[in-house]
């Protein structure tokens, strides 16, 4: 029999709403197996229920009629199927024999003897945001960091398969290990694979294992990462580098929860938890052809978007303090540390600048400023000059000095030298007056804001008749 009568099931996913907090939508199925004349219940969040007697499958029914693995409920887009697995007394949907088929909720299932119920569950929680500005090792006040937190909360328990999307540098990987130490898997192993980092014709190897001699080089028989991270979690980096020729075999894993090494004839069952991460928007790779999309929807149970840190900078000083107090490159002979803040002009100019390479290149940035650094305190001059220059840019930007106010016809300024002249000129005095009222008229501080000489500065002052006492 054919698979009939798919029944909609909402998809696990967090739907964003205008001024309004994310509602986390998970997808479940509840299973009540008879046993002694009563009803037990279990409830699944993972995308493959394996049934069997074995002691490896998720629902065990340890019944002489029942196969050892006699079939599978596994999510098929919004619904969910049931397949046999080749069992000896069959599989039945409301009595009749199925070989595959489209549950609906309520519907009674007969493995050999064994009678289990089935029903879809469809649990919709809002999300507020936390009220910590920390979750596991992640940090964040921001807002969206907050809501991220939250969902976290409700996710990181179950099994749930999850999509983490973001810029490079945003902590994607940061985000997957803190899930799998707020599992119940924190104690099983937690393994990452760089998909971008291994050449195409070694990732099926390493993601699957092989046997002694499967091709040139294999001297001995090796276990992959799939295997070596059973009971815990995988975590697959840059998975949009995938390439299609291994998508298909990555999603048998997926939906069968087995490996098969190369040159290997027998699979091996793995019980793992999927995590994936990718800075490419895996929507645009399936619409180009470049990613398959039957792999897209079964990876994509819950999906995490991470924000640039451009677009939480106020997060920067909470980012700083951290990293000055675990960082190991902090730490002086004794492990005491040798840096423990950061000066003001520092941190506008810290402020000021975008992050393109987002929160690991903030690390680098104090890092870097904690090998200059000659005192306790980050001054301007210890950050790289790039991030000095974007802050003194911006700054110059937002002071307009009105040369041409006022004079519709330009040659009455004078010649181009002239009016050259006179507007840096306007620019120089109000550039210097605001930095020494931005440094309560601290002219070494000011001098150091704008990288000049002090001797050159109080030159300047005197030029335009300023004095550090305003």
């Amino acid at each position: 029999m054919g698979k009939k009568f798919p029944d909609y099931v909402p998809p696990t996913q967090i739907a964003y709403l205008d001024d309004e907090a994310p509602t986390l939508h998970l997808r479940k199925c509840r299973i009540s197996v008879e046993r002694d004349g009563r009803w037990v219940e279990r409830t699944f969040d993972q995308a493959v229920v394996n049934i069997g007697a074995m002691d490896d499958n998720d629902l065990v029914l340890p019944e002489d009629t029942v196969s050892r693995f006699h079939c599978r409920i596994y999510q098929e887009d919004n619904a969910y199927v049931i397949q046999d697995l080749g069992s000896t007394n069959g599989t039945f949907v409301n009595k009749v024999r199925v070989k595959e088929a489209y549950l609906r909720p309520g519907c009674q299932i007969s493995l050999g003897k064994a009678r289990i119920e089935f029903q879809s569950v469809d649990e919709k929680v809002r999300i507020q945001p936390s009220a910590d500005d920390r979750y596991g090792d992640i940090i964040g006040n921001n807002v969206k960091m907050r809501q991220l937190f939250g969902i976290l909360e409700k996710i990181a328990p179950t099994d749930t398969t999850v999509v983490i999307e973001g810029e490079t540098g945003t902590g994607k990987e940061v985000v997957a290990r803190t899930i799998h130490q707020t599992s119940h898997r924190k104690g099983k192993p937690f393994v990452v694979f760089d998909c971008s980092a291994v050449p195409d014709n070694l990732i099926e190897a390493e993601l699957f294992g092989h046997e002694k001699g499967s091709f040139t080089g294999a001297v001995s028989s090796r276990p992959g990462l799939f295997e070596m991270a059973d009971g815990g979690t995988i975590f697959l980096d840059e998975l949009g580098e995938l390439n299609l020729d291994l998508q298909p075999k990555l999603l048998r894993v997926l939906e069968m929860r087995e490996v098969r090494r190369v040159g290997g004839t027998r699979p091996f069952r793995v019980d793992v938890r999927v995590i994936a991460a990718t800075n490419r928007t895996l929507e645009d790779e399936v619409r180009a052809g470049r990613f398959r999309e039957d792999l897209y929807y079964r990876l994509s149970v819950v999906r995490l978007f991470l924000p640039a840190l451009r677009e939480r900078t106020e997060d920067v000083p909470l980012l700083v303090r951290h990293f000055l107090r675990t960082g190991r490159f902090n730490r002086d002979a004794e492990g005491r540390l040798r840096v423990n803040a950061l000066s003001r002009e520092a941190l506008e100019a810290m402020l000021a600048y975008d992050w393109p390479g987002n929160v690991r290149e903030l690390l680098n940035v104090v890092e870097r400023a904690c090998s200059f650094a000659e005192t306790d305190t980050i001054q301007l001059e210890d950050l790289p000059q790039h991030l000095i220059g974007s802050g003194h840019m911006r700054r110059m930007a937002q002071l307009k000095p009105e040369v041409l106010d006022g004079e519709d016809d330009v040659s009455e300024i004078g010649t181009f030298k002239d009016a050259k002249e006179k507007w840096v000129a306007a620019f120089e005095r109000e550039y210097i007056e605001r930095l020494l009222e931005q440094n309560e008229h601290n002219i070494s501080h000011a001098a150091r804001s704008a990288d000049i000489d002090r001797k050159y500065f109080r030159k300047l002052m005197k030029k335009y008749g300023l004095d550090s006492r305003g």
